[in-house]
């Protein structure tokens, strides 16, 4: 019981500093880019480089996930209350990720047809 309720408070302390990190970067730098991904992408980092070891965040990560449908309630909720606003600027929000996707595809596209050219020579 004491090592399962240690591993809980490990991993969440892991993630949660993590997390605490990458606010304080992009607070500090002034980014536009979200603390919240530059703190997964420290912890990506840490687990990558064997650093933290998987099982170390695990058991946090495995409860966070088995919860994530709650987490996406206060985002549901606030869908419905801008929806409003949402509906007067469908047309950019569908042209932008109509023209992000069309963006990747052929960018991505054209890196892999260089790439498999390059590997036949």
């Amino acid at each position: 019981m004491a090592k399962t309720l240690l591993g809980y408070i490990v991993s969440f302390a892991l993630i949660l500093g993590s997390l605490s990190a990458g606010l304080g970067i992009q607070h500090l730098l002034s980014l536009s880019i979200p603390g919240s991904v530059i703190g997964m992408l420290i912890l990506f980092g840490l687990m990558a480089s064997g650093l933290v070891p998987v099982h170390w965040v695990q058991p946090s990560a495995s409860l966070l996930i088995r919860f994530m449908i709650l987490l996406f309630v206060p985002i549901s909720v606030g869908l419905m209350e801008h929806f409003d606003m949402l509906l007067n600027n469908a047309l950019p929000i569908m042209a932008s990720a109509v023209g992000g996707t069309l963006i990747v595809l052929v960018s991505l596209g054209w890196g892999l047809d260089r790439f498999l050219k390059k590997g036949n020579k």
